[in-house]
């Protein structure tokens, strides 16, 4: 396979997202008391991906200590640091949603940083998004990373009449998810539904913007009502379990499930044992067009943090080209910085990168919730909330909406949130559910 270039990975849109992903187990750990510098982080929660993450670590700057927390945690951790002027972590990392949070009041001004690495590729609307609206620098673009669709081969046989499997419409993806329960004398699909599942992005960043083209300001139209009718003749046809899945690639490897949905660090494992029985695709198309969520995470120093020349080193040595590939390779997050993405990837990356260049080429960008602080975790479960009344216990689909949109509109109150992509720009003002 020819090498891939970055541009196949995320383009300028994708750099915009946020959103928590690969948030398992809670708690900080170490807090530092070896003298090593203390990385807190929001991403790489999950176990296994936390492990393989240090083991990049050591090599690329022994002298740090990785601390993961889930993102409310790790805002409130941030926050509570900066405000006691007792800041413990020499460096944060979080998506851009969550770092958005604290600029540029609680970060440090890493223009001159920012200068040294200007070499380093990052696209344009990166290096904007990273000034949160001023003329200074507040973090120093990490990775990033999006979600799409898994196939077993298997399944291609049930596709509908006509249908290109990288050209989906929704209508066609329920089609197919029918054909293939009937073929196979029980459902084959499946969707990340348990507790610690992604669900809930699949709706804000997927469904959401495909059928209303919007998210928040169109959270209970007609469009919307029509969307959550279509949520529940789909979930006829999701594996059952699907309402414990977290993450995708295991019931995909075990034959459990042959089609899936999942944020791609979440799938990357599923071809590992079987590389020629997997195609990775874009997500479906719906009446507003093909809505997609997109994931940057920036790397930041905290106001009033300790040791910031270290952290500052560290920086430099997470943004290295073969440091962000060795991401890449253990834990399937895209670089932030101009690199050839290289041909011994692990199969399923391999499939990945493919599939995102073609997502991004017709997609509207979707971000997930921003600037809510401790609180993001509320704002996703209302959406799960949402799902669970309108498809699991099949309330009123107009009444659900009106009850959950009094509770989105009182964590966008009290966070005082401007509207994100793909809903219109607010103007800084607190964004409206509509």
């Amino acid at each position: 396979m020819a090498a891939i270039s970055r541009r196949v990975v995320l383009r300028a849109g994708l750099t915009m997202g946020a959103g928590g992903v690969l948030s398992a187990c809670g708690g900080f750990g170490t807090t530092g008391g070896d003298g090593k510098l203390v990385f807190l982080s929001s991403q790489f929660n999950a176990v296994q991906e936390g492990q393989r993450f240090r083991t990049i670590l050591a090599r690329a700057a022994p002298e740090t200590s990785f601390v993961a927390a889930e993102p409310a945690a790790f805002a409130a951790r941030v926050t509570a640091e900066v405000q006691a002027r007792k800041v413990t972590a020499g460096v944060v990392g979080a998506l851009y949603g969550e770092l958005a949070q604290f600029a540029p009041g609680q970060l440090e001004d890493l223009s001159g940083l920012a200068s040294r690495l200007s070499g380093g590729g990052y696209t344009k609307d990166m290096l904007e998004l990273a000034k949160f609206g001023t003329d200074k620098t507040y973090f120093i673009p990490w990775m990033q990373a999006t979600y799409i669709v898994a196939v077993n081969k298997k399944a291609l046989a049930h596709l509908p009449p006509g249908a290109d499997v990288d050209k989906l419409t929704y209508d066609q993806f329920l089609a197919w998810a029918k054909e293939a329960r009937a073929k196979n004398g029980r459902p084959v699909f499946g969707l990340p539904g348990g507790p610690k599942g992604l669900l809930h992005r699949f709706i804000q960043g997927y469904l959401y913007p495909s059928f209303t083209g919007g998210q928040i300001t169109t959270f209970r139209s007609d469009e919307a009502v029509g969307m959550w009718e279509y949520m529940r003749e789909l979930w006829k046809y999701m594996v059952p379990a699907s309402t414990t899945f977290e993450f995708m690639q295991e019931p995909l490897a075990s034959g459990q499930v042959q089609v899936a949905w999942d944020h791609v660090a979440r799938l990357a494992g599923a071809p590992a044992s079987a590389p020629n029985d997997f195609v990775m695709v874009p997500a479906p198309s719906g009446p507003k067009g093909l809505g997609y969520m997109s994931v940057l995470a920036g790397l930041a120093i905290p106001k009033g943090a300790p040791r910031q020349e270290d952290g500052k080193k560290l920086i430099e040595a997470l943004s290295k080209p073969d440091v962000q590939l060795d991401v890449l390779r253990q834990n399937a997050f895209f670089p932030a910085v101009k690199t050839q993405i290289p041909n011994d990837l692990p199969v399923g990356v391999r499939l990945e990168a493919g599939a995102v260049d073609s997502q991004q080429k017709e997609g509207l960008l979707a971000l997930a919730p921003a600037r809510l602080g401790t609180r993001d975790g509320e704002m996703s479960a209302a959406f799960r909330n949402t799902f669970t009344s309108i498809v699991l216990d099949k309330e009123d689909i107009r009444r659900t909406l009106d009850k959950q949109a009094k509770v989105i509109q009182q964590l966008l109150d009290a966070a005082k949130a401007p509207c994100w992509r793909p809903d219109p720009d607010s103007g800084g003002k607190t964004c409206r559910v509509g």
